[in-house]
């Protein structure tokens, strides 16, 4: 609807109405411009959350995951910068798969002299007192490689998923296996502990080798490959298309095989040698069965080819998956 004439005025009228013509002109497009603009922004930080800068402060935020809500000091959303913030100086990630910088020779997860466990209680509380333990072993092992590749970092966060939630990546519920998103693992306690058999017993081990390949991903999306491989799958048309769906095998069996790196410097003696056994063996046994409809994990062959490339190397260069044949990632 065009606007209601102004008002005329005894002298000056055709001055007057030209000049408010003019005003409403720019204001709308003004208007217009800021509106594509904040599309503009919004469309971009969708695509690169968390890529803007690691350097943050921490601060209290409330985030509702299991039915009640509980407050967490930092979250992936306290870690992204806004368009009003300056940018922070420091490392920054690099966009980019077989040549990322944390595929330089000489990066491997760093030994430690112990990393103090505590009994296994399979319950969604002992799940959690169990991984948060672990946690700052596998932080103290990997902070350096960051360091001397000249990339980001920051600890993971760990959120334990009880009932249906929604973050970035979208929804997942308690009865799915765990989710990496954006800095954070989604921890799905009730899965691990309904899932027996044979070839994944209830054994500390599962849960160590699922939370060292999540990790991996975390190392993916710190380095840059995760947004990289995201963007590939998007060039070649989804991730479910053949190409993407190779492209998501090597991004999931690099994970798999950073996960054989994080458990190799605890191999020396900072947990039980059964323990890190059983967590090989569970990787080995995981990926695309012959029941499920896409072929985005890996053959629980190549899992377990990977895990234990990995665990024998323990060099981020031995898990580029990126330049590795279609064949070594089928």
């Amino acid at each position: 609807m065009p606007y209601p004439p102004m008002p005329q005025k005894k002298s000056g009228g055709p001055v007057v109405a030209l000049l408010m013509i003019g005003f409403l002109v720019v204001a709308i497009a003004a208007i217009g411009i800021i509106a594509a603009n904040r599309g503009s922004d919004q469309a971009r930080d969708s695509g690169t959350a968390g890529y803007a800068s690691y350097t943050y402060t921490p601060e209290p935020t409330t985030k509702t995951t299991t039915g009640t809500t509980t407050t967490t000091t930092t979250t992936a959303s306290s870690r992204r910068s806004t368009s009003t913030s300056e940018p922070k100086a420091g490392p920054k990630a690099v966009i980019a798969l077989g040549d990322n910088p944390i595929h330089a020779a000489g990066l491997g997860a760093f030994n430690i002299e112990g990393c103090p466990l505590p009994g296994m209680d399979y319950s969604p509380a002992g799940q959690d007192r169990f991984l948060r333990a672990a946690l700052p072993c596998i932080e103290a092992m990997w902070k350096p490689s960051f360091q001397r590749a000249n990339l980001p970092y920051q600890p993971v966060e760990l959120v334990m998923v009880t009932s249906q939630i929604t973050n970035t990546c979208g929804s997942m519920g308690p009865d799915r296996t765990a989710m990496y998103c954006d800095g954070t693992i989604y921890w799905t306690p009730n899965h691990y502990a309904n899932e027996q058999g044979a070839a994944n017993p209830n054994h500390p081990g599962k849960y160590l080798g699922q939370l060292a390949h999540e990790y991996g991903h975390h190392v993916q999306w710190l380095s840059g490959i995760l947004r990289a491989s995201g963007q590939a799958q998007y060039d070649k048309g989804g991730w479910d298309t053949t190409e993407g769906l190779d492209l998501n095998r090597r991004k999931e069996l690099q994970a798999t095989c950073f996960g054989g790196m994080t458990l190799a410097p605890l191999s020396h003696g900072a947990i039980p040698a059964d323990v890190i056994s059983v967590a090989l063996t569970d990787a080995g046994n995981r990926g695309d069965y012959p029941i499920y409809p896409n072929r985005d994990h890996g053959s629980p062959e190549r899992n377990s080819a990977w895990v234990n490339h990995g665990f024998k190397n323990n060099e981020t260069s031995a898990c580029n998956t990126w330049v590795a044949s279609a064949a070594d990632v089928s």
